[in-house]
C-alpha cells in the first residue's frame, strides 16, 4: 500500500507542476498579445500628435493653397503668397486663417496615425520577403522603402478620405457662400444625402495615384537620407551617441517633403478640383463673390487633366505650389521629429529591424 501511496503522491505532485507549468505559460501568453498592443497604441499616439502638431502649425498656408487651387482664374483673389494671407486676414480675421483646421486635424490625425504605423509594418513585412528571397541578411533600401512608404500612404489615404472630401469644401466656404455647411458631422451628412454615398470618395484615384510618389518619396528620402549622414558622419552631424540632432532630422524632414510634392503636386490640384465637381454651390464658393461660374464638371481625372490645362493653361497644374512649398517644408519635418520624439518618451523602439 505505501508503494501506492508514493505512486499517487508523485502523481499528484506532477499533476500540480504541469498545472502551474501551463498556468505560467497561459499567463505569459496573455502579456504577449498586451505588451503587443500597448505598442501599437503607442505608435498610432506617436502617429497621430505629430500630425495634429506639425498640421495646425501650417493651418494658415494650407487653407491658402487650397483656395489657390480651385479659384476661378476669371475672378482671382489670392494671387501669391503674401497677398493671399493679407486678404484672408482683412476679409475674415485670424479665425479665418485657421478655417478648416478643425475637420483637417480630425482627419491628419488618425491618417498620420495610420500612415506611421503601417510604414513600420510595411517595412518589416517587405524586408522580410526581399530576405527571403535574396536569403542574406539584406538591409532596407530606399526602393524597398519607397514602396513601404506607398503602400503605408495608400492606406491611411483610403481609411480617412471622406474626412478629406468634407475637408475641402469647409476650407473653401466663406461667409458670403450660399451654402454653408456647419461641421463636419453636417457636411458629411449633406454630402451623402445630396449627392450620395460615392461622392465621398470623388478624387480618391489621383489622390491614390499622388500619393504613392509623395508618401513614398517622404519616407525613403528621410530614412535613406538620415541613414547615409550615420553611416558616412557626413559634415560632422552625428553626435557621440551615434545619433543625429533635432536641427539635422529637421532639415532631412524638409528635403524629403519637397522632393514628394513636387513630382505630386498636380494630382493633388486634380483631386481637390474634382472634390468639388458635383457641388451645386461650387462655383460662387470658388469665386467668394458668385458673379462668375466656374466650370467644375469633370468625366474623371484624365478629363479633369484636359480641361485645366486646355483652359488655363499647364501652369495651372501647380497652382498654390509656392504656399504648398513654404508649408511643406516645416510639416513634413515637425512630422516626422515630432513622431520620433513622442515614441521616444513613449519609450517604443523606432528602428525597422534591419
Amino acid at each position: 500500500m505505501a508503494s501506492t501511496e508514493d505512486v499517487k503522491s508523485e502523481s499528484a505532485v506532477t499533476t500540480i507542476v504541469n498545472l502551474a507549468e501551463e498556468a505560467k505559460l497561459a499567463r505569459e501568453g496573455v502579456k504577449a498579445p498586451s505588451h503587443a498592443l500597448r505598442s501599437v497604441t503607442k505608435s498610432l499616439v506617436a502617429g497621430g500628435v505629430a500630425g495634429g502638431v506639425s498640421r495646425t502649425a501650417v493651418a494658415p498656408l494650407e487653407r491658402l493653397k487650397i483656395l489657390l487651387q480651385v479659384q476661378n482664374p476669371h475672378s482671382i483673389k489670392y494671387n501669391g503668397t503674401i497677398q493671399g494671407l493679407k486678404y484672408i486676414w482683412k476679409s475674415e480675421g485670424f479665425r479665418g486663417l485657421f478655417k478648416g483646421n478643425g475637420t483637417n486635424c480630425a482627419r491628419i490625425i488618425p491618417n498620420s496615425a495610420v500612415k506611421f504605423f503601417s510604414y513600420e509594418e510595411a517595412s518589416k513585412g517587405i524586408l522580410w520577403l526581399y530576405r527571403r528571397q535574396t536569403r542574406n541578411e539584406a538591409e532596407l533600401t530606399p526602393v524597398l522603402r519607397l514602396g513601404a512608404g506607398a503602400c503605408a500612404g495608400i492606406i491611411a489615404m483610403s481609411a480617412t478620405y471622406p474626412m478629406d472630401m468634407v475637408r475641402g469644401r469647409l476650407t473653401v466656404q466663406t461667409e458670403k457662400s450660399p451654402r454653408q455647411y456647419r461641421g463636419i458631422f453636417h457636411a458629411l451628412t449633406t454630402v451623402l444625402r445630396e449627392e450620395g454615398p460615392r461622392s465621398l470618395y470623388k478624387g480618391w484615384l489621383p489622390s491614390v495615384i499622388g500619393v504613392i510618389p509623395y508618401v513614398g518619396l517622404n519616407f525613403a528620402v528621410y530614412e535613406s537620407l538620415k541613414d547615409w549622414l550615420i553611416k558616412s558622419k557626413a559634415l560632422g552631424l552625428v553626435d557621440d551617441n551615434n545619433e543625429l540632432g533635432v536641427a539635422t532630422r529637421l532639415a532631412c524632414g524638409a528635403a524629403a517633403g519637397t522632393v514628394g510634392q513636387t513630382v505630386a503636386y498636380p494630382l493633388d490640384v486634380i483631386r481637390r478640383r474634382m472634390q468639388m465637381a458635383g457641388w451645386k454651390d461650387a462655383a460662387s464658393v470658388v469665386t467668394g463673390d458668385g458673379k462668375a461660374k466656374a466650370a467644375l464638371e469633370y468625366n474623371g481625372m484624365v478629363d479633369a487633366f484636359r480641361k485645366t490645362v486646355r483652359h488655363e493653361g499647364f501652369g495651372a497644374l501647380y497652382k498654390g505650389l509656392v504656399p504648398n512649398s513654404v508649408k511643406v517644408v516645416p510639416s513634413i519635418a515637425i512630422a516626422f521629429v515630432t513622431y520620433e520624439m513622442v515614441k521616444d518618451i513613449l519609450g517604443v523602439e523606432m528602428r525597422i529591424s534591419d
